[in-house]
């Protein structure tokens, strides 16, 4: 018992759990809205050049990136192992987009250091995840 009230008084562990519910809400939260559309259009944060790429039209690209934001919210909240890089290279390739369009730097900025964020999340989680060797 008195080491459980050590473990959680560390900052350390309060960060991994700042972490942990901030990378299953945040990714959880804008999946379900790429089928709302409640707080932004998505549409407009696809790069002119990506959207020409894709094989299918902007709509259904957001709902397959919301779908896939969902199961990565899913991922991390059951293994934040693999679930934190995971978002870490969804957050790296949102990054990548927004530097093509013009005006976006600042949002590409801010989503760079979401990516920290889950990278320290990563890292975190191999000493505190429940089953971390």
């Amino acid at each position: 018992m008195a080491q459980t009230i050590v473990a959680t008084s560390r900052p350390a562990y309060q960060a991994y759990q700042i972490l942990y519910l901030g990378f299953i809400v945040a990714p959880l939260v804008a999946g379900l809205d790429k089928f709302t559309h409640f707080l932004t259009s998505w549409d407009k944060y696809i790069a002119p050049l990506v959207a020409g790429l894709l094989p299918v039209s902007v709509d259904t690209f957001m709902i397959i990136v919301g779908s896939v934001e969902i199961a990565a919210a899913v991922l991390v909240a059951l293994r934040p192992q693999i679930g934190a890089y995971v978002v870490a290279a969804w957050l790296a390739g949102i990054v990548i987009n927004l530097l093509l369009i013009p005006g976006y730097f600042d949002i590409a900025l801010r989503d760079f250091g979401l990516m920290l964020g889950a990278l320290a999340l990563a890292r975190l989680s191999k000493e505190f995840a429940k089953g971390a060797v």
